[in-house]
């Protein structure tokens, strides 16, 4: 059931929802990816399913029947034409398995989203990676639109969502999403699907370390592990998918790190010092926020230098990223 609420309501019951928290913790509470959520439920391009609709107004704890305008079985859009488009079917390039993909496969587990809905419409085949306007729109932009089209040669666009910091940036085409699912990522709602890291990047080193960058690039963070002593610094990774979750803590064991125990369901911790300096210079960061947010809350044991220009096109063989840990 689809329910199609008076004018700027759906907006609007969106809004209060969100009041607090970040569109990614609003579309984890409603098992949609943030992109879906705040492009297509927020600007009124789709109607609210009726689960989503009931969670909405659990959330804000207000009753929104007397703002329904009508109520609409599912398949209601698919008598209205488009049923048999062909989709998009813009030719790419299909690179092998490389660092550089498995930084993308990362990404894309973090904050990426792949949307199939066959034989519907032209444009449902599209990937899109969201993130904050304020501080990932060059990496989106730069650094992964750069290595979207090296790997694939094909351009993606960015757009912010009116009214918000919501970014996002998306690519259409089929081909791209077929030979994304043949490399393990799945369309739909990643929590759903429990979707994981590829056991062709578990398998090389190399690739999982790239695969690691990737996602702590989109759902990590770095902080001050304890308010009275500035030196001591943590990496948290964040995620709601717990085979993600789980499984990404076992990567990090394999490449010889000790992450803390799953925290709250949804964290753990890089909290050891010398395990912080062993993840810079394995490892590292290609999204800019998390140099700045490093250098600015790093010890005087820290530095950093600049190892190459920026972009995807410069990436190298070191999966560490556009910087390199100079411990001193």
């Amino acid at each position: 059931m689809r329910i199609k609420l008076k004018k700027a309501k759906q907006r609007e019951l969106i809004t209060l929802a969100k009041k607090g928290i970040t569109w990614n913790e609003l579309a984890k509470r409603l098992n949609h990816s943030p992109g879906y959520l705040a492009n297509e439920l927020f600007n009124e391009k789709t109607l609210l399913s009726e689960l989503t609709y009931t969670s909405l107004c659990n959330i804000v704890q207000r009753d929104y029947t007397s703002q329904i305008e009508k109520k609409f079985e599912d398949n209601w859009g698919r008598s209205n034409g488009g049923k048999n488009s062909k989709g998009n079917t813009k030719s790419i390039t299909f690179p092998p398995e490389s660092v550089k993909l498995a930084e993308l496969i990362g990404v894309m587990l973090g904050d990426g989203n792949l949307n199939r809905q066959k034989d519907y419409k032209i444009g449902t085949y599209e990937i899109t990676i969201a993130g904050d306007a304020r501080y990932d729109q060059k990496y989106l932009t730069e650094y992964i639109g750069g290595l979207i089209d090296e790997l694939f040669g094909i351009k993606v666009k960015g757009s912010q969502t009116k009214n918000t910091n919501a970014f996002f940036l998306r690519a259409h085409s089929r081909e791209l999403i077929a030979f994304l699912e043949s490399k393990g990522l799945k369309t739909g709602n990643k929590i759903k699907s429990q979707v994981t890291i590829p056991q062709w990047i578990i398998e090389n080193k190399k690739f999982l370390q790239a695969c690691l960058k990737g996602l702590i690039d989109t759902d990590g963070c770095i902080h001050h592990m304890s308010k009275r002593d500035h030196n001591l610094l943590r990496i948290t990774f964040t995620n709601y998918n717990q085979k993600l979750l789980y499984d990404t803590r076992a990567a990090f064991i394999k490449l010889g790190f000790n992450p803390s125990k799953i925290i709250r369901s949804r964290d753990f911790y890089l909290s050891r010092q010398e395990e912080i300096r062993k993840y810079l210079k394995e490892i590292g960061f290609s999204n800019k926020k998390h140099i700045d947010r490093f250098s600015k809350l790093s010890a005087p044991s820290y530095s950093w230098s600049s190892t190459r220009a920026s972009g995807a096109r410069n990436l190298g063989s070191n999966p560490g990223g556009a910087m390199k840990l100079k411990v001193r």
